[in-house]
């Protein structure tokens, strides 16, 4: 009996108590280390996905910007050009289509061919005579005569004649302390006299946001800086908002001024 019972012991396994207490402390170690490490990992996860939902909200907000600023010139340009060609259209369009011919532009070919011949024959003897003639007309009207003289000054200011442009040149004065600058269009020179004697003044339109809207200083010929710019770039810094001004001005010498012909303008003797 003693020796079938230690064959039975060598048979049954027995499980030692010790061995398992280990095995539970190891799996329980590493169950905590493996949940502290995964708040690590999440974490690091999380802020990876951010930045790159940063960057891709960059990139994405600097390609929409640079499309609307390459479309909204654009779109601008061509709602203006569609309004002016529907406007102009429209003056002989109705005539057209009176005689059943509706062809879109017509009218706008017929209005901007008509604007020529104007030109033409107004730059004949006929054409000035009678542009004469109706000009002495309107004056004869009390209000309609000052609405004219306002138009015409302001057609004046961008005729291609040089002679009737009423901006001789670009100014820039001291405005509106010493220091300061401002642009303007010398529109014309008078003659100041006093009794310490007489100074010549050129009389200087300083534009402000919109055409023809602004302040007129009185500035000596002395205080005006004249920068190497035509009429046509000043009214595109001005409109522009300064916006397209060059980086570099130049500005003219007083014996290039008098060759100009605004020297030509000499103060009297008192």
């Amino acid at each position: 009996m003693a020796a079938r019972d230690r064959d039975l012991e060598r048979l049954i396994p027995i499980q030692n108590p010790d061995i398992n207490n280990n095995n539970i402390i190891t799996n329980g170690g590493s169950n905590s280390s493996s949940e502290s490490v995964s708040p690590v990992i999440s974490s690091h996860h999380s802020s990876s996905e951010e930045a790159m939902s940063k960057v891709i909200r960059s990139w994405a907000s600097k390609k929409f910007m640079s499309g609307c600023v390459i479309l909204l010139p654009m779109a601008i340009t061509f709602c203006i050009t569609w309004w002016f060609i529907s406007f102009v259209d429209g003056f002989f369009s109705p005539i057209y289509a009176h005689f059943g011919v509706n062809i879109f532009g017509l009218g706008f070919v017929t209005s901007i061919s008509f604007i020529f011949l104007i030109g033409v024959f107004m730059s004949s003897w006929l054409g000035a005579s009678v542009l004469g003639l109706g000009e002495w007309f309107i004056k004869k009207m009390p209000f309609v005569s000052y609405i004219y003289s306002a138009s015409k000054q302001i057609s004046a200011a961008i005729s291609p004649d040089q002679s009737s442009n009423a901006f001789k040149e670009v100014a820039i004065i001291r405005h509106p302390r010493h220091g300061e600058y401002a642009f303007g269009f010398i529109t014309s020179i008078v003659i100041l006299r006093g009794s310490m004697g007489a100074e010549e003044l050129c009389c200087v339109y300083v534009p402000t946001n919109h055409l023809y809207l602004g302040d007129i200083f009185l500035i000596s010929s002395k205080d005006i800086l004249r920068p190497n710019l035509s009429v046509r770039e000043g009214i595109e810094i001005v409109i522009s908002g300064g916006m397209s001004i060059p980086q570099i001005l130049n500005t003219m010498d007083s014996h290039d001024v008098h060759a100009t012909g605004l020297g030509k303008f000499a103060v009297p003797p008192v």
